[in-house]
């Protein structure tokens, strides 16, 4: 997950932004991934608004969050560590502005989308083979998922790539890529 520290106060928290006048939303959150961040190339999906009065200190403010999940070697290499990091989700609370709820949703969202299809985000490159996947939807889940049920779920959304590959003592694993 990407957090930034906040100028001010210091703290590390979800980037975010104030929408400026006449300036369309994907925009701003482009320009604070940006600015905050140094990320750049992303394309953010609208998540959920949240408007619970109480969230934020500073008054009643809304929030729209986003949500873009992509491999973690994209982002990583070009962060400056004294402003931008990646941590596990696990280790993301504690921030300001109901910035937890936001996460909270946008797992909820992750999860669910990986419980009815082979790796919707595309973050294992294909071909692939069973196991990469599962470890891929692993991640995702938090959990560690049967190996046999896992693959009787993801074999009919998907197909059958050529060739083999070798991932340690036994025979080589078959490889894998989505259906179209």
């Amino acid at each position: 997950m990407l957090q930034v520290r906040d100028a001010v106060d210091g703290d590390w928290r979800l980037p975010g932004t104030f929408v400026h006048e006449g300036e369309r939303l994907a925009d701003a959150v482009l320009r604070s991934l940006r600015a905050k961040a140094g990320v750049t190339g992303l394309a953010p999906q609208q998540l959920q608004v949240f408007d619970d009065p109480a969230r934020d200190s500073r008054g009643w403010v809304m929030s729209v969050g986003h949500l873009d999940v992509v491999p973690f070697s994209s982002l990583a290499p070009g962060l400056d560590g004294s402003k931008a990091r990646l941590v596990p989700v696990a280790a993301a609370t504690g921030m300001v502005h109901g910035h937890d709820d936001i996460v909270a949703v946008a797992v909820a969202r992750l999860q669910a989308s990986y419980e009815v299809a082979p790796d919707p985000c595309g973050l294992v490159a294909e071909p692939f083979t069973m196991t990469e996947l599962r470890r891929v939807h692993e991640a995702v889940a938090g959990r560690a998922l049967l190996p046999d049920s896992f693959r009787r779920a993801m074999v009919p959304m998907l197909e059958a790539a050529e060739g083999k590959r070798a991932e340690g003592p036994g025979k080589p694993a078959g490889v894998w890529s989505r259906r179209t």
